[in-house]
């Protein structure tokens, strides 16, 4: 309610062991075999999972880079049957760093209300945010879209207490009642440390935040800048800390013993020639990408791409 105007009471929240909790024990009580879930790509790595562990079935919306990988209306309402029954969105994007705008979001709630679908909505990187970008939940949109939407967040990224294990999911009653029965039986519940903890971060003073964000800001901008002085294409994320490079320039290449294919050959050539550690794009659904993170020092972030380069620069093209 505070951060984003939402108002829901005890009974229709449910406390995690991570906000990846709270997203698997919706897939559970969700759905079933027969079910499509929507998912946009690139998509955070676990979404594919979590659906097929509920015996779902992932229906994969391939977006565009010129159009910063979000999904429209029109690709929405052509994705949508009689077996769809959600779609999961996640903003900003990991691993894009994208954000969607209220318009963007209200485009997609009126096709949302329209197919009667639910819309699992991870705003885990909400606080993370750059350049004034505004911050919306889809419900802020329209009131309809309220009882259609599942909200997930957690205290991992913006307080950074990853290993805290807190994450919570807000939404109609009967489907949270679902998840605790679910979860009661599962991880009963989190650690009651850990809880009082994240009361604290979520209470306490928001200072700091800012602060952390400007730090993530210039290590940001100095990764993007540096990537794309070397030849690598890289769109300037809007929110959370990851880039998320295109290196298909990259593939043809050829180095003693090898020669790089697509984004996992890549990033075993990084990690050997270069000690450097990325993740291949086709994990998150689009092999002409890597991701890399910059929650780490400007240190480590100077020396990461001082080694990239220098292993860019001996391979042959």
């Amino acid at each position: 309610k505070r951060d984003n105007k939402l108002t829901y009471n005890r009974s229709q929240v449910v406390v995690s062991c991570g906000a990846k909790h709270s997203l698997y024990n919706l897939a559970q009580v969700l759905f079933e075999k027969g079910d499509e879930v929507i998912i946009p790509a690139p998509y955070w790595v676990s979404y594919p999972a979590f659906v097929l562990l509920a015996d779902a079935t992932p229906v994969i919306l391939e977006t565009k880079e010129a159009e910063e990988f979000k999904v429209g209306p029109a690709q929405l309402e052509n994705a949508i049957t009689k077996n769809t029954k959600a779609i999961i969105l996640n903003s900003p994007v990991n691993p894009t760093g994208f954000v969607y705008s209220f318009s963007e979001l209200e485009a997609l709630a009126d096709v949302i209300v329209k197919s009667g679908i639910l819309t699992i909505s991870d705003d885990i990187y909400e606080k993370i945010i750059y350049d004034d970008v505004p911050f919306f939940n889809i419900i802020n949109t329209r009131d309809e879209i309220k009882d259609l939407t599942l909200v997930v967040n957690g205290v991992s990224k913006t307080y950074a207490m990853t290993g805290w294990r807190i994450g919570y999911a807000a939404g109609p009653e009967k489907i949270i009642s679902a998840v605790s029965k679910i979860q009661s039986q599962n991880t009963s519940n989190p650690s009651s440390i850990s809880q009082k903890a994240a009361v604290e971060a979520l209470t306490g003073n928001q200072d700091y935040i800012g602060m952390m964000v400007d730090e993530y800001l210039t290590r940001r901008n100095y990764l993007v800048e540096n990537l794309n002085n070397m030849g690598i294409s890289c769109m300037t994320p809007q929110g959370s800390f990851y880039v998320f490079p295109n290196v298909s320039s990259l593939y043809g290449s050829s180095y003693m013993g090898g020669k790089i294919l697509n984004s996992v050959d890549l990033a075993g050539y990084l990690l050997d020639e270069a000690n450097v550690a990325v993740v291949p794009g086709v994990a998150f659904g689009n092999d002409d990408h890597i991701r890399l993170s910059y929650a780490t020092s400007i240190e480590n972030i100077k020396e990461g791409v001082k080694r990239i380069e220098k292993a860019i620069v001996n391979l042959e093209r």
